[in-house]
C-alpha cells in the first residue's frame, strides 16, 4: 500500500541498506504532459529539426517520455542515451535516426523540457 510516505532513509542509522527491490517498470518515466509542456517539448524539438516531430507531436512526446525513461536508467552513460535517442527518434527520411550530434541535442532538450533532471 502506497501511503505516500516517503521511505526513511536506511542509509541514515547505520544499518545496512536492505536490498532493493527491483524498481517499478515505469520507474524514471515521466507522467504525460499537459499541453504547455508538449507544446515547449515540441518546439525545442522543431528547433533541432523539424523533421524530428514531423507533424506527430503525440509521437514525439510518447518517444521523449520512453528517452526519459532511458536516461533515469543510465545516467552516467552518455555515449548510451546518444544511441537510444538515435534509434527512438526517426522519420521517413532519416529511418536511421538523425545522427548522434542531433541525438545529444535532443537529450538535452528533453532534460531541459521534460525530463527531471537526474544528474
Amino acid at each position: 500500500g502506497a501511503t505516500g510516505a516517503p521511505a526513511p532513509d536506511a542509509g541514515a542509522s547505520g544499518a545496512p541498506a536492505p536490498a532493493k527491490p527491483a524498481p517499478p517498470a515505469d520507474a524514471g518515466l515521466p507522467a504525460k504532459p499537459g499541453a504547455d509542456l508538449a507544446a515547449k517539448l515540441v518546439s525545442a524539438l522543431n528547433a533541432i529539426d523539424p523533421e524530428i516531430v514531423g507533424g506527430k507531436p503525440d509521437q514525439a512526446v510518447d518517444r521523449a517520455r520512453n528517452q526519459c525513461q532511458s536516461m533515469y536508467q543510465f545516467p552516467k552513460d552518455e555515449q548510451k542515451l546518444v544511441e537510444l535517442a538515435n534509434q527512438r527518434f526517426t522519420s521517413a527520411d532519416h529511418p536511421q535516426g538523425f545522427g548522434p550530434e542531433t541525438a545529444a541535442k535532443i537529450n538535452e532538450a528533453l532534460l531541459a523540457t521534460l525530463c527531471p533532471p537526474s544528474r
